[in-house]
């Protein structure tokens, strides 16, 4: 039973920098954008991360850590992938290969890899902050944050990076009771090593 822990933020709120502090052989990247990474130290990362890719890489994990940067375009890209489709069961579709990544992780990965989803963050109708996805279709089928224990959200002032870990009502960050402080700094590395210490991985 693996855990999928998810960090959102807007662009340029830290999320792929939060990784800076680990070093080659403690984590995989899953790149899906193919975006460069936000640092200089040089971490290995499978560019062009499709559901396949990863699925691959998790069919039998060699790491404890992985982390799918920008997981919100598995979705994005789906939709682009199948624009031209008339009807909704490209929704249900998009929606439920997402779910099914999420439930391979929980149910298929050992108990002590942790996969990281580093994702956008869009605002709802009544002003939360809530995981972005790929419209309202795509959100009446399925509350992403629903299927993680821990939702973290990452915040700047553009000096300052940190995650939140608790929601103040217009966000959906969560995580386990005195797991973090309600505020914590933007390491990830720091996070891996909590989780595992409060669940004795």
């Amino acid at each position: 039973m693996g855990i999928p822990v998810m960090v959102m933020g807007p662009s340029g709120s830290g999320k792929s920098t939060s990784l800076r502090n680990f070093e080659e052989g403690e984590i995989g990247i899953l790149n899906v954008a193919s975006k460069p990474l936000p640092f200089r130290k040089k971490l290995p990362k499978v560019d062009n991360a499709s559901y396949q890719k990863i699925y691959k890489a998790l069919k039998a994990p060699t790491l404890k850590s992985y982390a799918i940067d920008d997981s919100q375009y598995l979705m994005a890209f789906g939709m682009f992938d199948r624009a031209k489709e008339t009807g909704y069961g490209k929704f249900t579709d998009i929606a439920l290969d997402f779910k099914n990544l999420l439930t391979y992780i929980i149910t298929d990965t050992p108990a002590d890899v942790i996969v990281y989803f580093l994702h956008h963050t869009e605002v709802d109708e009544s002003g939360r902050i809530k995981a972005k996805t790929s419209g309202k279709m795509l959100d009446n089928q399925l509350t992403v944050e629903g299927l993680f224990s821990i939702v973290l959200l990452a915040q700047t002032d553009g000096s300052n990076y940190k995650f939140i870990t608790q929601s103040d009502g217009y966000t959906t960050a969560k995580s386990p009771l005195e797991m973090f402080d309600k505020e914590i700094d933007n390491d990830l590395k720091l996070v891996d090593k909590t989780i595992r210490e409060y669940w004795e991985l």
